[in-house]
Parts: C-alpha cells; structure tokens; sequence
C-alpha cells in the first residue's frame, strides 16, 4: 500500500458550521447548502500498510472523524485501535483537545516538539491519557524519527505564536520556534509536507517545502481580515498567527514558483469565502492552481 493520507478533519477552530455562528457561510452550511460543505477541526490520518496509522493533530471532533473512517475502528478482541501513535503540531485547543477523547487507556506513543510537550506537561487534565500507556516522546526539529515503520516525519519551526489558552498579554506573532512546526512525511518514495498553521512564507519556509509531492497548508483566511468584514471578530488572521492567501505577501503569491505537486489548502475557517464553491474568491484559489481541502478528502501521492 502507497503512503496515504485521509483528511478526517478540514476546517479550523470552530469548523463549519461554528456552533454559535450566523455569519452566511454557517448560515448556508447549516442549511445543507450544497455549494458550502460542512467542515470539522483540522486532523489527518498517515498510514503506509493500511494497518497502522499516524494521527496528527486530534481536534475536539476526533471521536466523531474516526468514526466516518472505518479504517479507525477496532478490528481485533474487545479492545483495539489501528492508531499507533499521534503527533500535535502546536498546543492549539483545535489540535489537542481531541487527545482527551483517546484516554480509554489504550497504548500509542504521543510526539510533539519540546515546547508542545511542555504545554501539555504543564495542563494537569492532559494526564488522563495515562503517561503510561502513551508515551510523551519529544521529537527534536530537523531531526527525522519514525512513528510507524518506514514512515520518515521531521518537525520544521515555522513563524507563529503561542497558543491563545497561554497567551499573556500581547503575544510575539512569528517568532520561528518550536510553539508551532510543520511535518514533513517521507515514506514509500513520496513526500508530503503538513503545515496547518504558518504566519509567514518566508524563504525559509520555501526552501523546507520545495520538492514536495503534496502541500497541504494553512488556508485559515483569504484576506487578513476575513473575520473583520464579517462582522464577527476584532482579530486578523497574522494576529491569530495565520498568513492570509492572497496578497502579495499571501500564501499564493509567496509560494508562486515554488516546485510543488499538488496545493491544497486545510485549516480553512468559516469566515473563509473560499467555501462558498461557486464563489470568485474560490475561483480564483483554483485558477491558481490550488485545491481545498475537505472532510473524507484521501490522498495518495
């Protein structure tokens, strides 16, 4: 079997629809609008032999993303998971929380950077996944480790900030640390980089991804200010610690000429006009020669 990838979940914080959300988007993803698909919190699932998986990022809704996955569920005894080990790329409340609903003291190993592993030490309620059964194994950036067999994953820093639930005060946004990383997946001959969160395409940020086969990246918002013009929040997308797509220091523009195969963008928030299907912004995203992510979404490079 070819490394593989299954999308379980897509959306950012909140997904789509947001429970308390009105804004048109949720408004027409409630409705079963067919041209807005419903989206749950970012989470993806790597697997090279079909029997053994990888999470990375377990958001609140992981419970409700392995039960769509048949390939999630118990197959042996009373008692069993496929999932080997889980990864966190940051210690956003969208990709640890979900780590709560796997403490029915079942073993897989648990990687994260130092910085993520530390957030994690330092929030009591995380102990419910018994240390015991799931091993906290702090992965060094630039440094490949192997969480399943064959599978090659080395952590990258990228610009960002700390998660909100730590903030104190106003937040350094940027900052190129171990507080939020990308994953780079090397297995079967094929490489797939993993960046759901990015403040910032520098050229560093270039360099690490060029030469890929698929690009899944942070598509939080299309314009820095997204939430603004909705009228549902005061903070833009750098300030939360997300690139905008467009502009000229956007995500599109910035990675324009960088040798990729496929672009997808994930992590994309409600506000996001891209989700309306037949809108221009959505569009012009594809003309650029970008996909988006959805739920169920499996890919295989």
């Amino acid at each position: 079997m070819p490394l593989t990838l299954h999308i379980l979940g897509s959306g950012a914080g909140g997904g789509v629809p947001q429970w308390n959300c009105r804004c048109p988007i949720c408004e027409r993803a409630r409705a079963g609008d067919p041209m807005v698909k419903a989206r749950t919190q970012s989470s993806i699932a790597v697997t090279l032999d079909g029997a053994r998986y990888l999470l990375i990022n377990a958001s609140p809704d992981i419970r409700q993303q392995m039960a769509l996955l048949p390939a999630l569920h118990p197959r042996e005894g009373l008692r069993h998971t496929p999932l080997a080990a889980a990864l966190v790329t940051n210690a956003d409340v969208d990709h640890i929380a979900g780590l709560l609903s796997l403490r029915e003291s079942e073993p897989f190993a648990l990687y994260a950077s130092a910085e993520t592993q530390d957030a994690l030490a330092q929030n009591g309620v995380f102990d419910v996944v018994n240390p015991t059964l799931v091993p906290r194994r702090t992965v060094a950036l630039d440094v490949p480790v192997e969480p399943l067999p064959g599978l090659s994953v080395t952590l990258f820093a990228v610009p960002g900030k700390v998660a909100l639930w730590q903030e104190r005060g106003e937040p350094v946004v940027g900052e190129t640390t171990g507080t939020t990383v990308g994953v780079l997946l090397k297995g079967e001959g094929r490489r797939i980089a993993y960046v759901p969160g990015c403040a910032e395409v520098t050229d560093a940020v270039r360099e690490r991804l060029a030469g890929g086969d698929v690009l899944l990246f942070d598509g939080t918002v299309y314009e820095d200010d997204d939430m603004i013009r909705a009228g549902v929040g005061t903070k833009t997308g750098r300030r939360m610690g997300h690139v905008p797509m467009t502009g000229p220091e956007g995500s599109v523009a910035r990675l324009t000429g960088t040798p990729l195969g496929r672009r997808i963008f994930v992590h994309i928030n409600n506000t996001n006009p891209v989700l309306v299907e037949d809108s221009l912004e959505n569009e012009a995203v594809r003309a650029a020669g970008w996909e988006l992510a959805h739920d169920g979404m499996e890919i295989t490079p």
